[in-house]
Parts: C-alpha cells; structure tokens; sequence
C-alpha cells in the first residue's frame, strides 16, 4: 500500500506512479482525441454546420445523462472503497485476536513450558501468514521447522492451508486442557479467539469470491463510452477545435473513477493500493514472539 502525506498537494500533481490512471488510459485518450478530431473536421470543413443546427440539441441529452452518470459513479466507487475499508478492519481484527490469544496463552502457560510456547510463537503468526497467501490465491511452501513441531509436516498444500493451521491451534489448546494445564473456564475464553480467526477468514473470502456483479460493471463501461463518443458532436460547434482537448479529459475523469473503483474493490490483490497483508503478518509475529518470549 501506498504510503503518502495527504496535505502535500503539489506533490500529487506533477507524481505520477506504477497504478496512475494516465499511464493506463493514455492509448484509449489519443483514439479520443482522433476521433474527435475526425468529427470536428467533417463538421466544421465538409459539412459546415453551424450553431443554428439542431445537431446542439444533443447538449440538453448531454446535461440529463451527467447527472445519471455521476450518480451511477458515486455508487461504484463508494461501493468499492466499503470493500477495501472492509478488508482493513478483518486484518484489523486479526492483528488484535492474534495479540489477545498470545496475552492469554502467555498467562496461562508456566515459563517453564517452552514446548507449548515454541508452538504457538510459530503457529499463531503462521495463521496470518498462510491466510495472506490463501487470499493472494498463491500456492506457497511454508518453511516448516519439522524437527521442533513434527505435527506441522501433516499441513496439505494442496488444502484449505488456513482451516489446517486453524485445526493445530484448536488441537493444541484442547492438549493443554486434557493435560490439566489450563482450566475448562479457560478453555471457554480461548474459543473465542481461536473461533475469529475462522471467522475473519470466511469473510476475507466473501469479500475475494464476490465481485460487482457483471452486469453492473459491464453496461458502466458502455455508459460512459456511449457518453463520450457522442460528447464531440456538440461540442465541435460551440468549442471548434477546443472540443478535442474539452472531450479528452472529461473521458479521462470518468473512465479513471472506473478504474479506481476496480483496483480497490479486491483489496487482497497485488495492487500498489491493496491492503498489506504481508507486512501486517510480520507484525504480528513480532509482537507474538515479543508477548510469548
């Protein structure tokens, strides 16, 4: 994700990043800026329209459309950005679950018993590290310590990883109540945060498997092309050769809302905008290894 000071207005203007909309839509902006230069020659040198024509009464469709179209906008985009703010409170939570079940694990387990805390200084991270990679939709090879925790070399790649590292927790925990190392109150109390990392998880992949729908997506794009191939008609006659430029930027605002709409609406992706999950992870192995020694 990119990091940025938002009163740094000047730097905004002249940067221009890898994800930029520019970069992205400067071929379809120069076959605009054709295509309105064909229309305004044909109007204005071969077919000599004036501002008397009715071809101007397209500026009245033009105005009424706007306001459709700005409101379908504001939709998507505010649709999109719930996704991504969605997305940063579950990873949120995970961070805080994580930090609480190792707070928990720290006051129940004796110093002594640096089996159990070895465990968990590994697997509880791990949750967050396989989930990261599970919603990257990556195959990944954990390097997996198999002579200090033996029970880990059962993990199937090839499997739901998270559910996996999941089940070792629950396990694990459910070993130290049968060996009477923690009480059944506190069992209870450790269920909790096991069961939200399932949770977190679930809707994780709800937000990753459901995109906008299709057809939504689909006649947006068709709205503002339509919109935009009829915008130089007339604006030729009122503008000339200023419509060009006048055409150019106004499909540039429109189109560049879209695709900001579709770079933050899956926000575990491998965009510059999308959340951190990585790093996010290895702060939550630290602060594991910090509370758990």
């Amino acid at each position: 994700m990119i990091t940025y000071n938002p009163k740094d207005w000047f730097t905004f203007i002249f940067r221009f990043h890898k994800a930029d909309t520019l970069r992205q839509l400067a071929p379809l902006i120069i076959g605009i800026c054709a295509y309105c230069w064909i229309i305004a020659y044909l109007e204005l040198n071969v077919f000599k329209l004036s501002k008397s024509s009715h071809i101007t009464n397209i500026t009245s469709m033009h105005s009424l459309l706007s306001f459709v179209i700005s409101m379908l906008l504001v939709f998507r985009t505010n649709t999109a950005y719930d996704r991504w703010w969605e997305g940063r409170k579950l990873w949120g939570s995970l961070v805080n679950n994580s930090r609480n079940l190792a707070i928990k694990l720290h006051s129940m387990l004796g110093v002594e018993d640096e089996v159990h805390r070895s465990f968990f200084k590994k697997i509880i991270p791990m949750y967050a590290s396989v989930l990261s990679h599970h919603l990257h939709a990556e195959s990944t090879r954990l390097a997996l310590d198999e002579q200090e925790q033996p029970e880990l070399r059962n993990l199937d790649t090839n499997r739901h990883i998270p559910n996996q590292v999941a089940s070792l927790l629950i396990q694990r925990v459910n070993r130290l109540f049968e060996e009477g190392k923690i009480k059944g109150e506190q069992l209870i109390i450790l269920n909790n945060e096991l069961q939200s990392f399932t949770d977190i998880c679930g809707a994780c992949e709800r937000i990753k498997n459901t995109p906008i729908p299709f057809s939504y997506s689909v006649f947006l794009k068709k709205f503002i092309f339509f919109y935009v191939m009829t915008l130089p008609f007339s604006f030729v006659i009122s503008l000339g050769y200023i419509a060009i430029p006048v055409v150019a930027f106004i499909f540039y605002v429109l189109a560049s809302l879209e695709l900001v709409a579709e770079e933050i609406e899956d926000p575990f992706g491998g965009d510059e905008n999308d959340l951190p999950m990585n790093k996010m992870a290895q702060n939550i192995k630290k602060h594991v290894t910090e509370i758990l020694g």
